[in-house]
């Protein structure tokens, strides 16, 4: 990483606590883990200044991959993934949840278009390959992946190119094995995706 670019992070997430999204508490994550930390990206895309500059950014990011298309997860993709399109002048697409599962109920599926999927967070990078799946089945080509937080710890997330603005590790624990349920604070379920 760049000298510059660890200046980015650093006023991102300064920017990203002042709009009062990095949340403390204890959270149930849709992994099923734990964790005391949890980015509201909401939050932050809220300010419509806030969400042209963060997708403005990733977007510069993401653009030698040559894609002709972004598509992101409905709910949480949806405002990163239509600026970072603005951006590159591309259309912008989303897929969301029928009967649990991920479709691109709303749209033609775009044919042989190369695409990114532009998520929030990246986590499990579960809702990513999920989205990536709907277009790959019928002949669009995944060419890489953004999103605003890099929170998974893992270089091998997903088997393509893919940028965050933020790559930040916070503590996850088994439930078994949670300090905060042995202090006994209490759970809270945020996001969009229904716990297994």
């Amino acid at each position: 990483m760049t000298a510059g670019e660890k200046r980015f992070e650093k006023r991102f997430a300064q920017r990203m606590a002042e709009r009062g999204a990095h949340l403390k508490g204890h959270f149930l994550l849709s992994s099923g883990l734990h964790s005391s930390d949890y980015l509201q990206c909401a939050l932050f895309l809220a300010h419509p200044r806030d969400a042209a500059w963060a997708g403005r950014i990733l977007a510069r990011r993401l653009a030698p991959l040559g894609a002709d298309l972004v598509v992101s997860p409905a709910m949480g993709g949806l405002l990163i993934g239509h600026e970072v399109a603005k951006a590159l002048g591309v259309p912008f697409l989303f897929t969301e949840r029928v009967e649990g599962a991920m479709t691109l109920r709303r749209f033609p599926h775009p044919g042989k278009a190369r695409f990114l999927v532009v998520e929030d967070v990246f986590t499990t990078g579960k809702s990513t390959r999920e989205t990536a799946e709907v277009l790959e089945r019928d002949g669009a080509v995944w060419v890489g992946a953004g999103s605003l937080v890099d929170r998974s710890g893992n270089p091998s997330l997903l088997p393509v190119p893919w940028r965050s603005l933020w790559a930040v590790s916070f503590p996850v624990y088994d439930p078994a094995d949670c300090p905060c349920c042995r202090e006994g604070l209490p759970l809270v379920k945020p996001g969009s995706r229904p716990q297994p």
